[in-house]
C-alpha cells in the first residue's frame, strides 16, 4: 500500500487557528473608578479601595510577626475574630460533619425537590 500526497502534506506540524496579540501581562496601574462613574460611586470605589489595601497590609504585619503577637492584635482592636490553621483547631461546629440522605438529594436535584 502506498501512502497518498495528503497523509504526507499533513506530517506538518499542525498551525493553530487563533493568535494571541502580544504577551499576557497583569496591569502594573492602580485600579480606579470608571470614568463616568457618578461621584457618589467614586467616592464609594476609593473608600473600599482603601480598605482593602490597608487589610491588604494588617494581615501581612499579622503574618510577618510571631504567633503570640496575632491574637493580641485582634484583641487590641475589638476583633473576636481567630484564625486556625486546622478544622480540628476550631470549635466542633465549625467541623465538617457526615451528610444526611435527604441532604445528598437536595444538592443532587439542584435544590429542586419536594423539601424546598
Amino acid at each position: 500500500m502506498h501512502p497518498s500526497l495528503r497523509l504526507c502534506a499533513s506530517a506538518a506540524p499542525r498551525q493553530p487557528l487563533i493568535h494571541f496579540a502580544g504577551k499576557r501581562q497583569w496591569k502594573s496601574k492602580a485600579p480606579r473608578p470608571h470614568p463616568l462613574a457618578t461621584p457618589d460611586l467614586k467616592s464609594a470605589f476609593t473608600d473600599s479601595l482603601r480598605k482593602t489595601q490597608a487589610s491588604v497590609s494588617e494581615s501581612s504585619v499579622v503574618d510577618k510577626g510571631s504567633s503570640s503577637a496575632g491574637p493580641a492584635q485582634s484583641q487590641a482592636k475589638g476583633e473576636n475574630a481567630q484564625v486556625f490553621g486546622n478544622f480540628w483547631e476550631a470549635p466542633e461546629r465549625y467541623w465538617k460533619h457526615d451528610l444526611e440522605e435527604w441532604e445528598v438529594d437536595l444538592v443532587a436535584t439542584g435544590g429542586a425537590s419536594r423539601f424546598a
